[in-house]
């Protein structure tokens, strides 16, 4: 309306000062009038002009778009995930930017891993820098309480991931524990059968808490997200003749730094996985099986190319884990090592560009059923102590007690009165010792 007013009022002050200066000329007294109507005319022009909304100049198309690109350029770092406009001048960052932004966002915690003292056996646990927690296998059963006491001493009540690496007792037992005492998310598995009374036990434990079970194998990610990666790179077949080849390989990246675990796969396992054309570059390497040469082959380390690499096992354990051949080329590929027999739990911490290590010596008190003996800072010499002449030859990967056909009775490997090979039964725990009818022997007292 106003612009009206302002335009009749600027028409009408143009008349007005013409019909004023006509007047003055030809000397006639009608001139005063002119001279008030221009005045009028002049006062009601500013009030319109003043009052009138501004006029709304469109742009070229081209303008525009050198506005926006010209805003983008200069305000990279402005939040533009307002909701408020539909005006295309609100785009989202480019995707190289976004993802530059989530790489920040990903590093801004820590990753730990524990690598827990179970004795001859393996434990994992992943903290993640989003406040989840992994945990991949839990020992012995005689581990599982231990295992439960030093999840919750970290103020872990959830395990958002649980793996299962594969069927065996040293693996699995203490894992009944776990699902037991504190609440699970998903657990995964390699799809194998095995019937063991502690395997049984384990699957009946998370059907009565009303889990799935998923199937852990090469390709199946367990999680992506802020920067974190975690998925199985194994088992990548099926149809292996020892349970070992089974198990699922874990690999986490977190930022720069990537850590590989690979229960107890074996050479065949570690074969397909170099076929199978996975980045398997790591800069930490659970070394599989306990550190036994069925496992690391000199060419899965070239592959792996780790800096650190932890061993998982039982203090005089009666497997000669880790094998001497392991330690060896090890050891001349630059390799720093820890061993859980030796150094207790270890801790290694990564901030998503450096890896931090600790180790907390045998505070855990954690060991296999199939050993009393600890490693000892004492100098003095003790006539009661045994020395093997060397390591024994493999038992069975998964026996945890030996049995005597004759006498009905189950021993530790480490006990002075096993039988002879041939008289031998191995079994994975005292409960499938039991129910076969043997009893315990009271010198070893397993």
């Amino acid at each position: 309306m106003w612009d009206i007013v302002a335009m009749i009022s600027f028409l009408a002050f143009i008349i007005a000062l013409i019909g004023t200066g006509v007047s003055a000329i030809k000397r006639r007294s009608v001139w005063k009038k002119w001279l008030a109507a221009v005045g009028v005319a002049f006062v009601l022009f500013i009030v319109g002009a003043v009052n009138a909304p501004p006029s709304e100049n469109i742009q070229p198309p081209q303008t525009v778009a050198g506005e926006q690109g010209e805003s983008a350029d200069t305000n990279k770092s402005k939040d533009v995930t307002n909701s408020n406009s539909n005006s295309s001048e609100h785009s989202l960052p480019a995707e190289s930017e976004e993802n530059e932004e989530i790489a920040q966002q990903g590093v801004s915690g820590q990753l730990k891993a524990h690598f827990l003292d179970v004795g001859q056996g393996d434990s994992i646990l992943i903290q993640l820098p989003n406040g989840q927690n992994m945990l991949i296998d839990a020992g012995t059963s005689e581990a599982g309480g231990s295992v439960v006491s030093y999840l919750k001493e970290q103020g872990i009540n959830k395990i958002n991931y649980l793996v299962a690496t594969h069927p065996h007792a040293d693996h699995v037992g203490g894992m009944i524990a776990v699902v037991q005492s504190l609440a699970i998310d998903r657990v995964y598995m390699p799809r194998v059968s095995h019937t063991t009374k502690i395997f049984e036990n384990l699957l009946e434990t998370i059907k009565a808490k009303g889990l799935k079970i998923n199937k852990a194998e090469a390709g199946v990610t367990i999680i992506n997200q802020e920067g974190i990666k975690a998925g199985f790179i194994a088992p990548c077949g099926s149809g292996y003749e020892r349970p070992n080849n089974y198990s699922a390989v874990v690999k986490v990246q977190y930022g720069n730094t990537a850590f590989l675990l690979t229960g107890d796969a074996e050479s065949v396992s570690e074969q397909e996985m170099i076929a199978s054309g996975t980045n398997l570059k790591a800069d930490v390497l659970k070394v599989g099986h306990h550190g036994s040469k069925s496992s690391t082959t000199q060419a899965f380390l070239s592959s792996v190319s780790p800096k650190y690499a932890v061993i998982s096992c039982g203090a005089g354990n009666s497997y000669g884990h880790p094998h001497q051949a392991i330690l060896d080329r090890l050891k001349k590929a630059g390799v720093q090592t820890y061993r859980t027999d030796i150094q207790g739990t270890v801790i290694i911490t990564s901030d998503g560009k450096t890896l931090t290590i600790k180790t907390l010596g045998s505070t855990q008190k954690v060991r296999a059923p199939d050993t009393k003996t600890k490693i000892s800072t004492n100098t003095k010499s003790s006539s009661n102590k045994t020395v093997s002449p060397g390591p024994a030859p493999d038992p069975p990967a998964d026996s945890a007690y030996i049995g005597n056909n004759n006498t009905k009775k189950f021993h530790r490997p480490t006990c002075s009165t096993l039988p002879a090979e041939k008289n031998r039964v191995y079994f994975q725990s005292r409960d499938e010792a039991a129910a076969a009818g043997y009893v315990p022997c009271k010198r070893c007292d397993p």
